[in-house]
């Protein structure tokens, strides 16, 4: 399973970004995601978690409650991250993860967890 996520970039203060995570598999299909999640690691600090997303319940960050919002499309195996009135201190890479459980070629069941290779979010005027 492969997730690539999208959306990052440079933003000022108190401005708005969107990021993306797509789920795809080269073989077999995907049967269900079952958690989302958002981290992010900035520079000299370890990775944090932001936000998790199963079934229908979410959870934040103390850090971003109330600025960011995770969301999903679970028809096209996609989740967001809205993050608003966004802050310096939330410069990082944003990393997103999901527990996948696919279906082989061979029919068979596989479930695992996953991570994308990052997405850099800069705040800074």
């Amino acid at each position: 399973v492969d997730l690539v996520e999208s959306g990052g970039g440079l933003v000022q203060p108190g401005g708005s970004l969107r990021l993306s995570c797509a789920a795809s598999r080269a073989s077999g299909r995907i049967v269900s995601i079952n958690t989302w999640a958002w981290y992010r690691q900035a520079p000299g600090k370890e990775r944090e978690l932001v936000a998790t997303l199963s079934g229908t319940n979410s959870d934040y960050a103390d850090s971003v409650k109330g600025r960011f919002a995770i969301s999903r499309d679970n028809a096209k195996n996609t989740m967001y991250l809205q993050m608003n009135r966004l802050k310096p201190e939330d410069t990082a890479v944003y990393y997103c993860n999901a527990d996948v459980t696919a279906l082989t070629d061979a029919s068979e069941f596989e479930v695992g967890k996953y991570w994308g290779a990052g997405t850099l979010v800069t705040v800074s005027s």
